[in-house]
């Protein structure tokens, strides 16, 4: 089967044979250089090869308001209170939803999603100190809940090692040091540890090819 592929502002339309199947949401988790985008193509390709339409994006992004607010974050060098820095993700993930996570669940789509709001969680509030309750409010506001969350989790010294192979320059989160870092991995762990029947947490270590056929199996394994 031919795959088609639609590019649209960090959205990816895989369509499969299009026929009438519930929608299900998928997010994939974890630290920086985990393999989070690799494991999240490659499960949306498999799926969408399976014969079931799906939708690969993105956050922060995956609609066009949202993508402007990526570039914002990307972009941006001045210092922000943490609070507000959550608060510009769930303004950008407010619209991700509105205008695509909800019409592509009601059109039956399998979603794979590159970070939704764990990744607010464990870098805002663990990792730089926001007040998780507020994160919270704001998930209860936003009332979209993943299916099923993979949280992709590397070792410091293997994630140390990926980071020397692959950026010549620190990000503005490494930049914050090796404390943070662990922080936002023990935050992972923790949102893991408080939601069993939705994340599962997975060794990031292995070879790419090898963790996918762990995730397409748990993925089959829940799939309506």
């Amino acid at each position: 089967m031919v795959v088609q592929r639609v590019r649209l502002t960090g959205i990816r339309i895989l369509k499969g044979a299009l026929r009438s199947l519930q929608g299900l949401f998928i997010t994939i988790e974890g630290t920086d250089c985990a393999g989070k985008s690799t494991q999240a193509r490659l499960l949306a390709q498999s799926l969408a090869g399976s014969g079931r339409p799906t939708l690969l994006t993105r956050e922060p992004g995956g609609s066009p308001g949202a993508e402007s607010l990526r570039g914002f974050l990307l972009a941006n060098t001045t210092p922000l209170d943490p609070l507000a820095e959550a608060l510009i993700h769930f303004a950008a993930r407010t619209d991700h939803a509105t205008h695509t996570l909800r019409p592509a669940l009601a059109a039956g789509f399998t979603i794979v999603c590159d970070r939704f709001y764990d990744s607010t969680m464990a870098y805002q509030a663990y990792g730089q100190g926001a007040d998780p309750s507020a994160i919270i409010t704001l998930i209860q506001l936003l009332n979209l809940t993943p299916d099923l969350t993979f949280v992709l989790d590397l070792p410091p010294e293997e994630e140390r090692r990926r980071r020397a192979t692959r950026a010549t320059t620190t990000d503005r989160y490494e930049r914050l040091g090796p404390e943070f870092l662990a922080r936002t991995r023990q935050g992972f762990h923790s949102i893991a540890r408080s939601n069993p029947n939705r994340c599962i947490l997975i060794d990031a270590s292995p070879p790419p090819t090898q963790i996918h056929t762990q995730l397409l199996s748990l993925t089959q394994a829940r799939l309506p």
